[in-house]
């Protein structure tokens, strides 16, 4: 009878670690574990109930390299880590609903997603999304800070451009700011310039790379075309046709779907591809390259997307851009221009 009820208890403290009635002493949302739970890290999904926090959560479930998932949002979290906690894999998931259980959320976490905010709708640019989006960063990086200062932290929250500057003044407030372990995640940007790419010279996505720099906003996305695996060469038509359409993809989306919601399936799997990254950097694997916008001095600007080499402090080296043609070097600065004011935006949004 006894062991019926530690038995209960364990499954409540899962799914309802700060409110179950069936707590028992000695067993907590801090050492609960399923029996034969995976070994492997501790991953907090921010804004998990939304279009993107969703499916991201359901292929967070799926990654081995995750022992304990935890889903926070401001709503509808018990319904989606009931869902989520059903998938027959090995992460134990947890969720946390509301401001008053946010510490408990990130308590310990090895990597923290925020995917967190409203998303775009039709004529609204990620600039529009500013103001909402600002405050949300803001205040679930204040609390990152305090419960789990060493963790690797992935902004998916648009503008990312102001977001990630807005998390690095939040952190240096706290004295807790750490460049290699904050990244904006642009990883979508990569998989849209490898699927469009791949269209063209009609190869599989999975076999082409391009290098994307700058930042994930319209004319801040330069996908480096000169520089792409397998090498090949692009007459300047291709070239103004899979440039504009790699830094409009998102508008892409937000049009067809007519208001009904912005990219967030393909989103999901170019974050959820990102976090497997810093996992495997996490986890010492080597040669671990992805392209994001991070602390950089590869340009003037404080921020900047470009390749990096992840490990286990996060961004262990940051690649120079190499070498630009002429359309690049033309982009690079258009992109440092609008870079240059939307950084800006994001520190005097923290330090007004």
């Amino acid at each position: 009878m006894q062991r019926s009820a530690e038995r209960i208890a364990t499954i409540s403290a899962h799914l309802n670690p700060s409110t179950s009635p069936h707590q028992m002493e000695g067993l907590s949302a801090a050492n609960c574990r399923a029996k034969g739970g995976s070994p492997g890290f501790k991953v907090a999904i921010l804004g998990a109930a939304g279009g993107i926090g969703q499916p991201l959560a359901m292929l967070m479930k799926m990654n081995p390299l995750v022992s304990v998932l935890h889903l926070y949002d401001v709503a509808n979290t018990p319904g989606v880590t009931a869902d989520i906690s059903h998938m027959d894999t090995g992460a134990v998931v947890r969720g946390f609903l509301g401001p008053q259980q946010l510490e408990d959320a990130l308590t310990g976490m090895d990597l923290v997603v925020i995917p967190a905010g409203v998303p775009r709708k039709p004529g609204m640019t990620r600039d529009d999304l500013f103001y909402i989006n600002a405050g949300i960063v803001k205040t679930l990086c204040e609390g990152i800070a305090k419960c789990c200062p060493k963790a690797i932290v992935n902004i998916i929250s648009n503008p990312v451009n102001s977001t990630v500057p807005i998390a690095a003044e939040v952190f240096k407030m706290a004295g807790t700011f750490d460049p290699r372990r904050l990244l904006g995640v642009t990883m979508l940007d990569v998989v849209r310039a490898n699927t469009f790419v791949a269209e063209v010279l009609g190869l599989d996505p999975r076999e082409v790379d391009v290098p994307v720099v700058g930042g994930h906003a319209g004319v801040t996305i330069l996908p480096l075309l000169s520089q792409i695996k397998p090498p090949c060469s692009f007459t300047p038509a291709e070239t103004e046709y899979l440039t504009s359409r790699i830094q409009n993809g998102g508008t892409e989306v937000v049009e067809a779907k007519a208001g009904a919601g912005s990219a967030t399936l393909s989103m999901a799997y170019a974050a959820v591809k990102f976090a497997d990254a810093c996992l495997h950097g996490l986890r010492g694997d080597a040669a671990i390259i992805q392209c994001a916008f991070v602390f950089s001095q590869v340009t003037e600007l404080p921020f900047f997307a470009s390749k990096v080499r992840l490990g286990r402090s996060g961004v262990e080296e940051i690649f120079p851009l190499g070498p630009l043609n002429e359309y690049e070097r033309t982009g690079l600065e258009k992109a440092k221009k609008e870079l240059a004011t939307s950084i800006q935006k994001g520190v005097g949004f923290v330090k007004k």
